[in-house]
């Protein structure tokens, strides 16, 4: 059955992971969206479904293609040096579009000092947001469960993230989270919702997880900073893209992850997915 709320939502990051999977839930719950994409011919949905160019790096393209766009879902853009200020470019866009609420995928713990550089910026962000006179929700996502498994090279996960913990968040829940807020934005406006796993694992219990689960056999080996730096060097990434990658494990050690939420089941009602769960779904 179709969908009869008049609120015209917009969608960014379609052509992404999460973006795709929000999607594919509107889709099943009959909730049409304007498609926002770099590449919106890329987009695969339902043939009717308006699809718009939009370019966090163009601000007058992307206030174009905003226009009547009621709630607009803000997916957090790629990690460039610049991100904030194409996020800002973005804000402003959608101010001058007439939006009026945006749901914008933080991240866990976003604060000025957060230990995660790129949290960082998600902070400024919301900051941003806060100013804007937009009504807002910040999904502030937890590290993705989907993405541990990837952090094994030659069989062991390798950082220094010592003994702290993490609770992970399946991309699953964050969409379905995302979906009860774009379709019925009212209640969680100015709402800053913790989306996490249900349960906080360090990273060697992480390990034992995949092993088990995949019988890949997956340890942990903690590194030190230098370690770290050094291991990472190879892959000729600019400076604060290694600085990045290295924060996320000592984000870990400084417990800045370690957050267990209830906001996944208490707005989805189906409990949150833990690792051991979301590996078995393959």
């Amino acid at each position: 059955m179709a969908d009869t709320r008049t609120d015209v939502i917009g969608l960014t990051g379609v052509t992404g992971h999460l973006g795709r999977k929000v999607l594919d839930r509107l889709v099943a719950a009959g909730t049409p969206a304007v498609l926002l994409a770099r590449r919106p011919e890329r987009v695969d949905a339902p043939s009717d479904w308006e699809r718009r160019r939009c370019d966090y790096a163009d601000p007058t393209g992307a206030q174009a293609a905003l226009r009547g766009v009621d709630v607009l879902f803000m997916v957090s853009g790629a990690e460039t040096p610049d991100r904030v200020d194409q996020h800002v470019a973005l804000v402003d866009a959608a101010v001058a579009a007439g939006v009026r609420h945006v749901a914008y995928t933080s991240f866990l713990g976003a604060a000025p000092d957060a230990t995660f550089t790129l949290a960082r910026d998600h902070w400024a962000t919301e900051e941003h947001l806060r100013a804007s006179g937009l009504s807002w929700t910040f999904l502030r996502d937890g590290l993705y469960a989907d993405f541990l498994p990837m952090m094994t090279v030659d069989g062991a996960i390798r950082g220094p993230a010592g003994d702290g913990r993490v609770a992970a968040v399946a991309q699953d829940d964050i969409a379905d989270v995302a979906a009860v807020v774009l379709r019925d934005p009212g209640p969680h406006a100015g709402a800053t919702y913790d989306l996490t796993g249900p349960e906080a694992l360090t990273l060697d219990e992480v390990a034992q997880v995949v092993s088990e689960v995949t019988g890949t056999p997956t340890r942990y080996e903690p590194q030190t900073l230098e370690q770290a730096y050094a291991s990472r060097a190879s892959y000729g990434a600019p400076d604060w893209q290694v600085d990045a990658w290295v924060s996320t494990y000592t984000a870990i050690a400084a417990g800045e992850l370690a957050t267990v939420s209830d906001a996944v089941p208490r707005l989805t009602g189906h409990p949150a997915t833990s690792l051991r769960e979301l590996l078995r779904r393959g």
